[in-house]
């Protein structure tokens, strides 16, 4: 059984649904004496409050992060680099600083020797959680419980800085994975990006006004069920798409193609091949599902 670190102050750039939940599975663990928030709006002071996501949240992003042993970026991606500037100044000297990003190589290439170069060690970590609820209110202490976290090391990587960060995902109940930044975005385009896209495309699709008015009352479990990340954040998934559109365009590519040849033994009315089709995928979704079930945290 690893030890988990136990640090004097955690700061959360960010409490919305990923920095909520953090703060939430830190004090259930009591992996910190103190957890800061920053927070963009007076109001979601009183929200984090009521929610006990943190132990004190401020718009006073040098006060949070003053003192801070570790300091955990939660915001969109296109925010994180403006705010890792700001927050130099108020950064500890041997701090770690990691993010919650779905892109990595940017974020990595942003922060990383700027980090550095403050006296502090900069970490790239994506936990593989989350939900189309938005904000502190749907926060969860649970979230991170048997979700992979990927950590994206460099060559300029501080070896304690990145144990300690394993070890902080780990005590949250996470799976660990290593990956370079560049192959971590590569993959998460196909499996997670990608899927986003499409599921947003279909929503806006299938329900856009132009249809019948029926149509809307046909969509069902299977419609409900494909299309429900479709509710995540807007600006969220506006900057990973956009952060990351060099390897989603590939992904989307791939996936085009295959639509292609689908069209295609439909067209044909391939019956063996259609069937094939639905063969196929259900048993590769069935093997994932059960190694997904089986899983358990190192």
């Amino acid at each position: 059984m690893l030890r988990a670190v136990r640090w004097n102050k955690i700061t959360l750039v960010g409490v919305g649904l990923l920095g909520g939940s953090l703060g939430l599975a830190v004090k259930r663990r009591r992996l910190a004496r103190q957890v800061a928030g920053y927070v963009r709006r007076e109001a979601s002071i009183q929200e984090c409050a009521q929610v006990g996501a943190v132990d004190y949240a401020t718009t006073d992003l040098l006060a949070a992060v003053w003192d801070a042993d570790l300091v955990v970026l939660c915001t969109p991606l296109a925010q994180m680099r403006s705010l890792g500037q700001q927050l130099l100044p108020a950064l500890k000297r041997g701090a770690i600083v990691t993010d919650v990003g779905s892109v990595k190589a940017s974020v990595v290439s942003d922060l990383e020797l700027i980090v550095k170069n403050a006296g502090a060690h900069f970490v790239g970590s994506h936990p593989m959680a989350g939900a189309e609820q938005v904000g502190v209110s749907a926060a969860r202490a649970d979230l991170f419980e048997c979700a992979m976290c990927v950590v994206t090391p460099t060559k300029r990587t501080h070896p304690a800085a990145l144990r300690k960060v394993e070890l902080f995902w780990k005590a949250l109940g996470g799976r660990l994975l290593s990956l370079a930044p560049e192959l971590h975005d590569a993959l998460v385009s196909r499996s997670s990006h990608l899927p986003h896209l499409v599921a947003a495309t279909l929503a806006a699709s299938i329900l856009d006004p132009k249809h019948p008015k029926q149509q809307a009352a046909l969509c069902a479990t299977g419609f409900r069920d494909t299309t429900r990340i479709a509710s995540g954040s807007p600006e969220m998934w506006r900057d990973i798409a956009l952060a990351n559109r060099l390897q989603l365009r590939r992904a989307l590519d791939n996936f085009v193609r295959e639509l292609q040849r689908v069209q295609r033994i439909l067209r044909r009315g391939q019956a063996v091949e259609v069937e094939g089709l639905f063969q196929a995928a259900k048993e590769r979704r069935d093997r994932w599902r059960l190694g997904c079930v089986s899983a358990s945290p190192e």
